[in-house]
């Protein structure tokens, strides 16, 4: 039997990082090596293990030592920190709508009656707050404290016509009304305005607070703006559709290369033609994309039945998926991915604003440096001087303001540099004419191919099988 003392000739103890396991080696193999548990745990003990010893690996390295020579074991294991949970927000309502064909008291059923909003009543309970869950301490095998990361609280984003209870847990309605996501992530209970026909004269442009529902079209020339949500129950020719919300065309757009329809969160409608349509996030649409220019904030969807893309442009941040891009005929078809149509036009804007600063500044120095001179000799006329002082000021001006332009453009370019989600799925065909773009890189398809996706890899962009 080897004495507690001599052990450390023939075991050594190293740590994990976080000191969570504690191993132990043989740093000498003997066959004649034997000790108790009692002996080897006092081992431990000296070597600063207070926490999480293995007792059953400690009884066998002491009744087989040899099986342990040419390895490394944990003999002793700690517990590991447990983090607390974020907060959240759930809504007590329910924001789908209900699309079942309306049946009637005398049991018929309205098929044109399909769209009812789930509204609100003054009062009623539409969010609480789900509190963050407390984290565990955890332990190291040397007997500390590991610390765990707190859950974060949630908190409401308030919009319109909500109200929030003293404790700030739970959201009541003020109005009755619809709850409404606006793009900012907020909250609102917006009264709805419904028009029962078209847009057209008998009703002219129309510019409110909540939501919209329109049981008709809406004609060329007219406009329809909304805080909240905007449904339209029929089609849009060449209007004019702005929401802070989202847009839901049971119809499709036939816009006439004129008008726009422009949506803070989502807009989905079943076709669209020679359009201009505009969404923060998504742009959904069930049947065909022709002629158009799209722009959404995330995704394009075209994957429906038919699913064709052709002519126009499309953008999106992330996604473009569609059966069909192109046609046979190659009409020229632009896809743009990895771009937010919003930080392309604001870089474009930037750099326009930097040459005129610049400009500007240019003006600025040569007249300073003039002025400079009379002062240098001494000739610089005393109703000058206010003018230099002004000047220097202009200039400084300039100056902070070209830096923090620079610093956007630069950030602005990183973020479209940022393509590792930026993705064109082709589910059935693209034909040639197409042109694929993933942030700076472009690439020409020459010749049909089936069931692609476009992905940047390596400064280029390369094919991969759809799956």
């Amino acid at each position: 039997m080897i004495g507690q003392n001599a052990l450390d000739q023939y075991l050594s103890i190293t740590f994990s990082d976080d000191k969570g396991i504690a191993y132990l080696q043989f740093s000498k193999k003997d066959e004649n090596f034997s000790c108790s548990p009692t002996e080897l745990e006092s081992f431990l003990h000296s070597h600063n293990i207070r926490y999480g010893v293995q007792r059953d690996v400690v009884e066998r390295i002491c009744s087989h030592p040899e099986e342990f020579f040419w390895s490394k074991v944990a003999i002793a294991m700690g517990e590991p920190a447990v983090n607390g949970s974020d907060g959240s927000i759930m809504l007590t309502v329910d924001l789908e709508e209900d699309r079942k064909p309306l049946e009637k008291a005398d049991g018929k059923v309205d098929y044109k009656d399909l769209v009812r909003l789930r509204n609100v009543l003054k009062g009623k309970l539409i969010a609480r707050i789900i509190p963050a869950q407390p984290g565990k301490h955890g332990k190291t095998v040397t007997g500390d404290e590991l610390a765990f990361r707190a859950g974060r609280e949630a908190h409401f984003k308030v919009g319109k016509n909500v109200l929030v209870d003293n404790n700030e847990t739970s959201m009541y309605a003020a109005i009755d009304g619809l709850v409404t996501l606006t793009d900012s992530g907020k909250i609102n209970v917006f009264p709805v305005y419904e028009v029962n026909g078209d847009v057209d004269y008998s009703t002219g442009n129309i510019d409110f607070v909540g939501t919209v529902v329109i049981r008709g079209n809406v004609l060329s020339g007219f406009s329809v703006k909304s805080a909240g949500d905007i449904r339209v129950v029929g089609g849009v020719e060449g209007a004019e559709l702005i929401s802070g919300g989202s847009i839901e065309i049971t119809g499709g757009i036939i816009g006439y290369n004129k008008g726009h329809v422009t949506a803070g969160k989502n807009v989905k409608v079943s076709f669209i033609q020679d359009g201009n349509v505009t969404a923060g996030e998504d742009v959904i649409v069930s049947q065909s994309i022709m002629h158009s220019n799209i722009r959404a904030g995330r995704d394009v969807l075209c994957n429906g039945a038919k699913g064709l893309i052709v002519g126009g442009t499309v953008q999106s941040g992330e996604r473009v998926v569609a059966r069909t891009i192109g046609n046979t005929m190659s009409t020229a078809t632009s896809i743009e991915v990895g771009v937010v149509p919003e930080l392309r036009n604001e870089i474009n804007e930037l750099r326009q604003s930097l040459r005129q600063l610049l400009e500007n500044e240019d003006k600025t120095s040569k007249a300073l440096y003039l002025l400079n001179q009379l002062a240098t000799n001494g000739q610089l006329p005393a109703d000058k001087v206010a003018l230099r002082v002004k000047l220097n000021a202009t200039k400084q001006s300039h100056q902070r303001e070209e830096k923090r332009i620079k610093e956007r453009v630069l950030e602005i370019e990183r973020m479209l540099e940022d393509t590792g989600r930026a993705r064109v799925e082709v589910i059935k065909t693209i034909y040639g004419g197409s042109k694929i773009m993933i942030g700076r890189y472009t690439r020409f398809v020459k010749d049909p191919t089936e069931r692609v996706v476009f992905v940047y890899s390596e400064g280029d962009i390369s094919l991969t099988p759809y799956n």
